[in-house]
């Protein structure tokens, strides 16, 4: 038995080796998909030898040149059959109406490629640019990678490419590479090698050709092969060990194009200034034999200095066609060329049959990218397509993913306690009409901004930093930093200068390097230090972001820049997202076209005369993911909407000011909501008011009044009583009521007086049993509930809000009288021509005749406000009561007040929300534990924890009249929050 068993246990040994040594020869074939063998068949046996002979060749074309080189591309095209082209400088409406003519005069349908490593915005213009290599390295995540070769795939695609020379697979070991760099992945193979799979396949997987470069690696060089030929000294095992590492696991990969470099490799090919293009060592022995590659071999372009200054056209052809590749790649002169060959194959240097071998393979590539399906590139929205929001939300994620905090040493990032932090930041070489890093810095905290050159002076950095000394907080944005090392990447000896005294008198400045890792060695002494990787609209947003903890921090650096910052050097941070981000719908599940839906129903609002202009934002998940302005002021159009524009948000007040004392002091237990009133408010004993329940208050069951026109007993006839009102303000008449005119300050005792007097709504009975009051939606319990916090709190609402909300929120954008606040009315919108009380038109004072009788604080009425500082109190509700790192309420009080309390009434504690039946204030597709609130100037807030949705909508529907009323009878804020649930379930990977 022992003996039956060792010759079994040899036998499955030896089927193990067997299969494992066919594992590993056996590599892919990219284009062996059904179909393709019979279909290049066919075509090719269609072609002469000499016809054949043009699929080999893809030349040069443009679409910013002048009408004789198109002529040169027909010519070429025409008589000599080419097999495609490859698309450089131009604009993609131009290449996509070129390629349509080219596909239509050539009689084999062309490949058309193009060198696009980080996208099309490489070679066109009106196109994006996705992050290079070299910031891609810094990622933890290669599916990210994979998502943006998806998306560069389908935009090739769309603009008819289907070769996209990409990606880089050279590791860039040498600091001084003048040609690589940043095109590669960095200096660790395991990294380059996982990120070029993940692009590789990315882009395969939607059938656009990925082409893996420069074999066998032209990482380690210091020459340039666009103008000499450079030369890689390392040894073969060197090479196995690192170069062809990337190169091994691509191929097993299933890779479908490899470029071969123009570089001199002696340990491969020892003949004298041998590219490796022209080596049939390297291309046919390594490269297809030992590596078993089965894809299509491209040379590098034949125009280059490398290969261009040893040989003439035609001549460069031929070699690289003995050496063993398939494509010939920007051959000057193809017809030349194509006798040359021809001349090889009758002095026997290489046999046609070889020769048409190659071409059916190209063939069937062609095949396998579906050209034998070919259409017509539609050029109808292409723009739009290629710059879709889909797109962008890659490059934001991807860009996102590549911070790295190389230091954090004081622990400063990211920044807390901002309420009561000075803030400055200094931009160095800022390039741009807008400073978008400055002004997201300013989204977060007040912020002086400050920009310099680069080539500052001695004297001025002197000054500068004597006046920096007052601001705790520094954080310098380092701009227009370059690629090349010979040139310092662009950072000049004073930029150096002036960054080195700043750190020596200030102990807290961040360092923000918007440029490649490589230039961080100038930093080095930084204590707090930041690679933003590149510098542009993307990373000028996240920086802010990261600082202020609305991000994590999980770039790693992709090479060594010294020993002190050596390869995968960052700090790691997570923060869980203390503050509102800035992210495009993709990333968050949403579909952008369907939320696009939002400006047409807008804009349709606007012309009907709903509202003059509008302010809508939308935040999932702690990101604010559109956050528009439209319209303007006023009809007549002078004074365009901004994003800082100021909204009187009427009685969404209620819950952004009023209730959020409220729930403070219930969980404190200063307040019991099954508590008559009179119990805090004794002064209600004796009056039918004193048996009201808080908590029936709160839900607008009290049998309250709907409203009060308290305004009209402060008149005599149609004119302003002078018992009540002055012109001048004083301290006998402080409150005011618009500019000119200010109630007295006795005001607010009259108000009290006159709610407490008034009449309850008659109460419901069953015959002869009372029943409860039904609900009856009244401002006069946000009168009591203003009333019974100050009571408690022991000081006005507004200071109390002020102080424990709005401030440690760091809102600069939300306030109780704007114009006492040095808010200026050209912010404001105006609101409505009053014609009976105020009879002038109100601008920048609270809409609502009874908060305006009070100075401008009501309990139901009074904050103005942008769509984003009210976004930011409803995502502080919908996280629980939690935000920036800041505890403000308890969950358990937000769930309080936040649910549905009776059957009789749909309402929460203060909030309102959905009806169950149709109808209500909201769309029906929210969840049922959404809430929020309207406002009668055309505003409401809504939040769904459900789906981590925070809704804003901003107008001044009001003007100039209140009694226009277009917006709510066509439901145009339903109609917008229905939009953007539809947005969440219309998203598609």
């Amino acid at each position: 038995m022992n003996k039956k068993y060792l010759i079994f246990v040899g036998l499955l040994s030896v089927i193990l080796i067997f299969i494992a040594g066919a594992a590993t020869w056996e590599k892919p074939e990219p284009f062996k998909v059904t179909g393709a063998e019979a279909w290049a068949d066919s075509v090719l046996g269609t072609m002469s030898d000499e016809q054949a002979l043009g699929q080999l060749f893809m030349v040069a074309a443009y679409s910013n040149k002048p009408e004789s080189h198109t002529k040169e591309i027909e010519d070429l095209i025409k008589n000599n059959g080419i097999g495609g082209l490859i698309f450089f400088q131009g604009g993609p409406v131009r290449q996509a109406n070129l390629t349509n003519h080219y596909q239509s005069i050539s009689k084999v349908p062309l490949f058309i490629a193009m060198d696009a490593e980080w996208g099309l915005g490489m070679r066109l213009d009106s196109t994006l640019n996705f992050p290079k290599q070299m910031t891609l390295g810094a990622i933890q995540d290669n599916h990210a990678v994979y998502r943006m070769g998806v998306e560069i795939g389908r935009q090739c695609q769309r603009l008819g490419v289907h070769i996209n020379f990409a990606p880089v697979i050279d590791i860039n070991s040498n600091a001084d590479n003048p040609v690589i760099g940043v095109r590669s992945f960095g200096e660790d193979k395991y990294n380059v090698s996982q990120k070029g799979v993940a692009y590789m396949k990315g882009m395969q997987s939607v059938r656009v050709m990925a082409n893996a470069k420069h074999f066998p690696g032209h990482g380690d060089t210091d020459a340039d092969s666009h103008h000499s030929l450079p030369v890689i000294n390392r040894s073969r095992a060197e090479l196995d060990d690192l170069e062809l590492y990337p190169f091994r696991q691509l191929i097993d990969s299933g890779v479908a194009s490899i470029i071969v470099g123009h570089i001199n490799v002696p340990s491969l090919d020892n003949s004298v200034t041998k590219a490796a293009t022209l080596s049939k060592p390297i291309v046919t022995d390594l490269l297809k034999n030992e590596l078993g590659f089965r894809g299509l071999i491209f040379t590098d372009a034949l125009n280059m200095k490398g290969v261009s200054s040893l040989y003439k056209p035609g001549e460069v052809d031929v070699k690289a066609l003995l050496a063993g590749n398939d494509v010939l790649l920007f051959a000057e002169n193809v017809p030349l060329a194509i006798k040359k060959i021809l001349k090889a194959v009758n002095d026997k240097d290489i046999a046609i049959e070889d020769i048409r071998a190659r071409v059916k393979k190209i063939l069937m590539a062609k095949y396998w990218a579906g050209l034998n399906n070919l259409k017509k590139i539609e050029t109808e929205n292409l723009y739009q397509d290629l710059n879709n929001q889909a797109a962008k939300a890659v490059i934001q994620n991807l860009y996102r993913q590549a911070v790295t905090v190389v230091k954090n040493d004081t622990r400063l990032i990211p920044f807390k306690n901002i309420d009561t932090t000075s803030f400055a930041s200094i931009s160095i070489s800022y390039n741009g009409a807008e400073n978008i890093f400055q002004q997201t810095l300013s989204k977060y905290a007040r912020f002086d901004h400050y920009s310099v050159d680069k080539n500052i002076s001695d004297t001025a950095i002197t000054s500068l930093i004597t006046n920096l000394k007052k601001y705790e907080v520094l954080v310098v944005g380092v701009h227009q930093v370059n690629s090349y090392n010979t040139k310092t990447y662009g950072i000049s000896t004073s930029t150096k200068t002036f960054i080195q005294k700043l750190r020596e008198v200030h102990p807290k400045v961040v360092v923000v390097d918007f440029g490649i890792p490589y230039s961080l060695k100038y930093f080095s002494d930084s204590k707090q230090l930041i690679c933003a990787n590149e510098d542009n609209y993307f990373t000028h947003e996240l920086i802010p972001q990261l600082l202020f903890g609305s991000i994590d921090a999980n770039g790693k650096l992709p090479v060594t820049v010294n020993p002190e910052m050596k390869l995968n050097t960052g700090i790691t941070i997570t923060t869980g997202s203390l503050r509102f981000r800035y992210d495009y719908p993709e990333n968050l599940r949403m579909d952008s076209k369907t939320l696009a839906r939002i400006d047409t129903i807008v804009m349709h609002a606007m012309k009907e005369g709903a509202m003059p202009g509008c302010q809508v934002l939308v935040a999932k998940k702690g990101a604010v993911i559109y956050n528009k302005s439209f319209g303007y002021f006023t009809y007549d159009k002078k004074t365009p909407v901004t994003s800082t524009t100021l909204y009187d948000i009427a009685s969404v007040t209620k819950v952004a000011g009023t209730l959020q004392a409220i729930m403070f002091l219930e969980e404190r237990g200063l307040i019991n909501l099954n508590y008559k009133i009179s119990v805090y408010l004794p002064d209600l004993i004796g009056t039918n008011k004193e048996d009201l329940v808080i908590r029936d208050i709160l839900l607008h069951q009290a049998g309250l009044q709907p409203f009060l026109p308290h305004w009209r007993r402060t008149m005599d006839s149609t004119n302003f009583s002078p018992k009540y009102y002055r012109s001048i303000q004083s301290d006998s008449f402080p409150n005011m009521v618009i500019p000119g005119l200010y109630s007295i300050a006795s005001m607010e005792d009259s108000l009290w007086k006159w709610t407490v007097e008034s009449s309850l709504m008659p109460q419901p009975k069953k015959g002869r049993k009372l029943l409860p009051y039904n609900y009856v939606y009244s401002d006069l319990g946000f009168y009591i509930m203003k009333r019974l916090a100050e009571s408690q709190l022991g000081q006005p609402l507004e200071d109390f809000l002020k102080q424990n909300f709005y401030d440690p929120m760091c809102l600069q954008n939300l306030y109780y009288n704007p114009l006492q606040n040095g808010v200026d009315v050209s912010r404001i919108t105006p609101t409505e021509q009053d014609k009976y009380f105020r009879k002038s038109l109100v601008a920048g004072t609270v809409h609502d005749p009874g908060a305006a009788l009070l100075g401008g604080v009501g309990g139901h009425a009074g904050i103005f406000s942008n769509a984003e500082d009210l976004a930011t109190i409803m995502q502080m509700d919908l996280q629980m009561g939690y935000y920036g790192d800041y505890r403000f309420l308890l969950p358990e009080t937000i769930k309080l007040f936040g649910q549905q309390q009776t059957s009789r009434n749909r309402r929460g504690l203060g909030w309102d929300k959905p009806q169950q039946t149709s109808g209500g204030p909201c769309s029906y597709l929210v969840s049922a534990s959404t809430y929020g609130h309207t406002g009668f100037t055309g505003t409401c807030a809504w939040v769904d924890p459900d789906q981590e949705l925070v809704y804003i909508f901003l107008s001044n529907r009001v003007y100039p009249d209140a009694n226009n009323t277009r917006l709510i009878k066509d439901g145009i804020r339903t109609q917008i929050q229905t939009v953007i649930y539809k947005s969440i379930l219309n998203y598609r990977e």
